[in-house]
């Protein structure tokens, strides 16, 4: 795991001393080593920080050169790319030879004979950047899931790049100006998805994706060089047998693949179904299983421990118990610092505290990231089919009645109001957002006097959904597509890499994905009666019968305690009610008032307060 940054121009580069300061901005993400480099005609500059996974030594180093039938090539990488043991056996077969135990020189090489297309052929969770000097071309690419992120902004003769927006900020020539689009976004869905970016200017490369920036012609060029495939229910009659033994298959090689490092290597155990089949397929792998699981003392219903030390004790694992320490403002203040744009997602505190612990034993940890998106495990699928239901015996113009009274009269927060403003909803084609944050009459009258939302987040969402007429198929590739790769991966990235441990995600093999959507039917993901039914199916086979599979808890934290009074209730206030916030005061005085009631505001509140105290720290203009 590391960090990149970097530069490519038409214009030779006077000023390079913002890169060496951007890359140090990183040095969470790879306190083992940096490197820069600058091509010979000064309109290339890469950066890399590095976290030593693979190949310790000096050979290992970024960023990398190759020189190959009288052609060059440089890169720098963040990632891991799990099969170039394989990889490896096919170029020497091929001619190339090597000098490192290293994956990056795998990924050069691959470059150097397949070109773009050896994008097809790796496995494994990346951000990359490449310059072809042959071509004067760079080449930026990421993984299929998203697990790694890459910023990037093109402007004038030049585009810059960067695994995290705060080390392109170090770049003083760079815009720093709040995108309000992107800010409704936000207040909708906790989150900025796809390739938008809360700064104007800016771009995220989407999941998937490639970019080509031509130096001769100053042009870029995007596109995706994977996409999820389609459901088939005529080509896909496979049994629910047939289907456990390839989703076993599947899980153990990804596993097998993803314990290999040249550092210790740990399972963040929950005792969840999703880390518990992790840990089941890491025993078959290896006898010497570290596993560990985190407490919050004083805080029963979030403690899992037991749960996990069941599944380490059936599995005769290395199990070590941590325990967090209490969550502090700090910790918010923190984070906030970390994330480079605000997201609304409680649980990066406890992960957080969970990597920091884990960190102390293990330089990589693999976790169960992905089971829920791909296999049906939210509790909103199942009140998307829920709604569905209900939606047959209450006539279209009631339901029409209801939805608009709900979203006039029922206050922010009320339970179920969500639910209620979405049945009209027309569900063969549409996609309700139950756990939206604040709907668009809300957010035009959250900001202050003088600045505006359009409020048309809803209508720049529809791009992200696709037109398949099975509910369940949908909203599970709406989560995998929006917010696995834009909340839930960003979480877990950030808040294990500022504590500098890798966390890996054997869920998110890319053959995995592959079968979960193209093979999978709905009815074996999420029913009325059940969720992540096929995963529950496994744990029959791989787990120990008193495993509980109808627990649900995640990480989350008790936020609705926390903000009624103390420090957190203090921070919230001042924050929000300071006279430089973009907020409407009597709007945070209102959900403030139907918080104290037993209204659930305590994530609307959260919101607001991670965009502030984002928008202070990196000095954003509005």
């Amino acid at each position: 795991m590391c960090g990149i940054l970097g530069i490519a121009s038409t214009q030779v580069q006077q000023d390079r001393a913002w890169l060496s300061k951007g890359r140090d901005m990183m040095s969470h993400r790879g306190p083992d080593d940096s490197g820069e480099w600058w091509s010979e005609d000064g309109l290339i500059g890469f950066a890399h920080r590095r976290l030593s996974i693979l190949e310790l030594s000096t050979l290992g180093k970024q960023p990398m050169q190759l020189s190959r039938d009288e052609k060059t090539y440089s890169l720098i990488f963040n990632g891991e790319i799990y099969n170039f043991p394989e990889l490896r056996k096919e170029l020497e077969h091929l001619g190339h030879r090597f000098h490192s135990k290293s994956d990056t020189e795998i990924l050069l090489a691959s470059y150097a004979e397949w070109g773009a297309n050896c994008l097809d052929r790796l496995h494994g969770m990346f951000a990359f950047a490449l310059y072809d000097a042959s071509r004067r071309t760079l080449l930026l690419a990421r993984d299929r899931a998203g697990e790694k992120p890459l910023f990037y902004i093109h402007t004038g003769e030049s585009l810059f790049f960067a695994s995290e927006l705060k080390a392109l900020l170090e770049n003083p020539a760079l815009p720093r100006q709040l995108n309000f689009s992107s800010l409704d976004l936000y207040l909708m869905m906790g989150y900025v998805p796809g390739n938008r970016c809360i700064l104007e200017g800016y771009q995220k490369l989407e999941a998937g994706h490639a970019l080509e920036f031509n130096l001769s012609k100053n042009s870029v060029r995007s596109w995706a060089y994977w996409q999820l495939p389609e459901w088939d229910a005529k080509a896909n009659q496979a049994s629910e047998s047939h289907l456990l033994d390839e989703l076993e298959s599947l899980l153990e090689e990804s596993v097998r693949r993803q314990l290999v490092a040249d550092v210790p290597v740990g399972i963040l155990l929950s005792g969840g179904v999703d880390s518990s089949l992790v840990t089941a397929m890491a025993a078959r792998c290896s006898n010497e299983i570290q596993t560990f699981s985190v407490g919050f003392p004083g805080h029963g219903a979030f403690d899992e421990t037991a749960h996990a030390r069941q599944i380490a004790t059936h599995f005769g694992t290395k199990h070590t118990e941590l325990i967090a320490e209490p969550a502090t403002v700090d910790v918010i203040e923190l984070l906030v610092r970390q994330v480079d744009e605000p997201m609304v997602d409680t649980s990066m505190i406890p992960t957080y505290l969970v990597t920091k612990l884990i960190r102390e034993h293990c330089t990589v940890a693999l976790g169960g990231d992905g089971g829920d998106e791909l296999f049906g495990g939210y509790g909103h699928h199942q009140n998307l089919l829920k709604l569905q239901s209900n939606q047959r015996f209450i006539p279209p113009g009631f339901r029409g009645l209801l939805s608009l009274t709900a979203d006039h009269v029922l206050p922010i927060g009320f339970k179920g109001r969500m639910y209620l403003t979405s049945l009209q909803s027309h569900l063969s084609r549409e996609l309700p957002l139950i756990r939206t944050h604040y709907t668009a009459k809300v957010r035009k009258q959250l900001l202050k006097e003088g600045y505006e939302l359009e409020a048309k987040a809803e209508q720049a969402l529809s791009s992200y959904l696709t037109k398949n007429t099975d509910l369940v198929d949908r909203a599970t590739r709406f989560d995998f597509k929006s917010y696995l790769t834009d909340q839930a991966l960003v979480k877990v990235d950030r808040a294990s890499m500022v504590n500098s441990l890798e966390v890996r995600a054997p869920m998110l093999d890319h053959r995995i994905i592959e079968f979960a959507f193209s093979k999978v039917p709905p009815s074996l993901k999420t029913t009325l009666t059940g969720r992540k039914i096929l995963l529950k199916k496994l744990t029959e086979r791989v787990l120990p019968p008193e495993f509980d599979r109808k627990r649900k808890q995640g990480f989350s934290v008790p936020l609705s305690d926390w903000i009624k009074t103390g420090a957190f209730r203090t921070l919230f206030m001042d924050v929000l009610l300071d006279k430089e916030s973009l907020f409407d005061p009597k709007m945070i005085h209102k959900l403030f008032a139907e918080q104290s009631r037993g209204y659930s505001n305590g994530e609307r509140l959260f919101a607001l307060v991670q965009f502030e105290l984002w928008r202070k720290t990196y000095h954003i203009q509005l």
